[in-house]
């Protein structure tokens, strides 16, 4: 068992760009072809004093009219941002922040249409063709970052991968499918958030099922995300897990909106086939940790939240307003049938929806402003990071 080798830099307290590194990887970014899912509403709207009580309403309303629950597992939205946008915005930061080459990994919620755009769009670039990979499990699922497919297979692998989300008869089960993805040496399989009880099972049960989970399958998965919106202690946690399995740690932004990711990997590969090659071969990566992640956790949420819920008025897809970019399936039997019969919000709240709904959204728009976040940032000192990791 190869022993993990991570290091954390702290940029700019580190000099990154004086290392011999000399290419940064910008990994778990999504784009406007991600679904994200809407399960949380519930658990969360319940919690917001004033809000929950017109959440509760609406909901019996709606038992009320159609004779059934509103099913949030029907329903998604999709990030503000394109491929493109995603791409240049990374590539920025990176270039001109750390003076470094860039590499971007797109990675949307069980899809790769981003990746195949880009590879025909930025020849010149060879972006990768990845995706977050949904992966049930134990009650719950876990997110697995599937990098760096190979072009021809792309698309048959990802339809193997999905039949098992899906649960469709023909599935082939987890051992063969991770068997699949690991006969190719391009291709970095990589536990994301490993901690984040995304599922709402239980904390309790999640890290149960994560054991249990490891323990048949940490053959088979090439490193451990630390993730850009998850907080630190968690992060630490991840860290321990990675060290304790022998595997290495690598950075996840999981960014949704405008701003870029605040975890990076750096690499000495010129290619991202070499940068898998560091990672599953030598057990090698080093992180940097950019400087917005010590912001206060709560306000960078509510600086994506805001982002989310914007207005876009030149959106590619015409998709200007939050409520264009929520979509729901409410009589859909099959995945399938949801992609057929999605409907945007917009279809049912032509005028953006009850006066709670615009007056909560205005609310949170201001909690998420530009100005709002400076002051917070001058009132509050950054949180402090343990980096002193190097297993």
């Amino acid at each position: 068992m190869k022993i993990g080798r991570t290091k954390l830099h702290l940029h700019p307290e580190d000099k990154v760009g004086a290392g011999s590194s000399h290419t940064a990887a910008s990994l778990h970014c999504h784009t406007h072809f991600s679904k994200e899912v809407l399960t949380f509403i519930p658990y969360y709207a319940s919690r917001v004093p004033v809000v929950s009580d017109y959440f509760r309403r609406a909901l019996e309303q709606y038992e009320r009219s159609h004779g059934a629950s509103l099913d949030f597992g029907k329903a998604w939205w999709t990030p503000p941002v394109t491929p493109r946008q995603v791409i240049d915005i990374e590539t920025q930061q990176i270039e001109q922040r750390l003076g470094l080459r860039a590499m971007v990994s797109i990675t949307d919620h069980d899809d790769i249409e981003a990746g195949l755009l880009m590879q025909v769009l930025d020849t010149p670039r060879q972006h990768p063709i990845s995706m977050e990979w949904t992966v049930p499990y134990g009650g719950g699922f876990f997110h697995v970052g599937v990098h760096n497919l190979p072009r021809e297979q792309a698309t048959a692998i990802t339809s193997e991968l999905l039949k098992y989300t899906n649960a469709e008869p023909s599935a082939r089960n987890l051992v063969e499918l991770f068997d699949l993805l690991n006969q190719y040496p391009s291709i970095l399989v990589v536990l994301n958030h490993p901690f984040w009880d995304i599922e709402m099972i239980g904390e309790e049960q999640h890290r149960r099922c994560l054991r249990e989970f490891i323990g048949e399958y940490r053959n088979q998965i090439h490193a451990l995300e630390i993730n850009g919106f998850r907080k630190w202690q968690e992060n630490e946690l991840t860290i321990a897990l990675a060290a304790e399995i022998g595997l290495p740690v690598v950075s996840g932004g999981d960014r949704h909106g405008c701003q870029p990711n605040t975890l990076l990997n750096l690499t000495k590969a010129s290619s991202f086939d070499e940068m898998v090659s560091e990672i599953r071969d030598d057990a090698h990566s080093e992180i940097v940790v950019m400087p917005e992640y010590r912001d206060s956790m709560l306000m960078r949420i509510f600086e994506i939240v805001a982002e989310v819920i914007g207005h876009y008025p030149d959106h590619i897809l015409g998709r200007s307003y939050w409520s264009d970019r929520v979509f729901f399936a409410l009589d859909a039997s099959s995945p399938e049938e949801m992609v057929q019969l999605a409907r945007p919000l917009s279809h049912y709240w032509p005028n953006g929806g009850p006066g709670w709904v615009k007056g909560s959204l205005w609310l949170l728009r201001r909690l998420g402003s530009k100005h709002l976040k400076a002051a917070l940032r001058r009132a509050r000192a950054p949180q402090r990071l343990g980096l002193e990791y190097e297993s």
